[in-house]
C-alpha cells in the first residue's frame, strides 16, 4: 500500500473506533490472521492472540450492551475513554514508518476523527433513547454494526471508498439529527420557553 492508501485506512480505522472500537480491531486483526490484508507496521499488533481474543469478548458484550436503551448510552459515556485513544492508535499505526516510528500528529488527526464519529454516534443515541419504544433503538445499533462490518471490509480493497461512504453516512446522520431536532423545536407552542 502506498501513503495515501494508509492514509485512507488510518482515518477510516480511527472513524470506525469511534463507534465500534472493539469491532474494529477484532476485525482488523482477524483479517491479518487470516491472510486477507497483511497488515502495515504497527497494525501487526492487533493479529496478537490477547488482543484478538480480549477484542472478540468486549466486542460481544459491546454488541449486546448497545441493544438496551439507557444502558447504550451509559455504554457510549465509558467507552469515550476508549475509542478515542483507539482511533489515535490505530491513524497512527497505519502511518507509522517502517521503523515502527508512530506520529503524535497522526495519533491527533486519528483522535480527532474518532472523537467527531463517537460524538454523533453518542449523540443520536442519545436523541433516540427519548423515544419510548426499542425497535428504534435496535434497529440504529443493528445499522451501526453493519456500516463497521461493511466499511472495515471494504476499507482493505478500497480504502478511500469506504472513507467516502464513511463521511457520507455521517454527514446523513448528522442531516437527519439536524431535521428531528427543527421538527421538535417547531411544534413547540408559542410563548413556551425552551427548557
Amino acid at each position: 500500500m502506498n501513503e495515501a492508501h494508509l492514509f485512507a485506512l488510518g482515518m477510516t480505522l480511527a472513524w470506525l473506533a469511534g463507534v465500534r472500537a472493539y469491532l474494529t480491531v477484532f476485525g482488523l486483526g482477524l483479517a491479518g490472521v487470516l491472510g486477507w490484508i497483511e497488515l502495515p507496521g504497527t497494525l501487526a499488533l492487533c493479529q496478537s492472540p490477547w488482543v484478538l481474543g480480549t477484542a472478540g469478548v468486549l466486542a460481544a458484550v459491546e454488541f449486546s450492551a448497545d441493544k438496551i436503551p439507557g444502558v447504550d448510552s451509559g455504554w457510549d459515556l465509558l467507552q469515550t475513554l476508549l475509542r478515542i485513544p483507539a482511533g489515535a492508535f490505530l491513524a497512527s499505526a497505519a502511518l507509522a514508518g517502517p521503523d515502527g516510528d508512530m506520529s503524535w500528529g497522526w495519533a491527533a488527526t486519528g483522535a480527532g476523527a474518532a472523537a467527531l464519529s463517537h460524538g454523533l454516534k453518542a449523540g443520536t443515541r442519545a436523541l433516540i433513547n427519548t423515544s419510548p419504544e426499542p425497535l428504534s433503538n435496535w434497529t440504529a445499533s443493528l445499522g451501526e454494526d453493519a456500516v463497521a462490518v461493511g466499511a472495515l471490509g471494504l476499507a482493505f480493497a478500497h480504502p478511500w471508498l469506504a472513507l467516502a461512504l464513511l463521511l457520507g453516512c455521517s454527514l446523513a446522520a448528522l442531516a437527519a439529527v439536524v431535521w428531528v431536532l427543527r421538527r421538535v423545536f417547531r411544534r413547540r407552542p408559542q410563548g413556551v420557553p425552551a427548557a
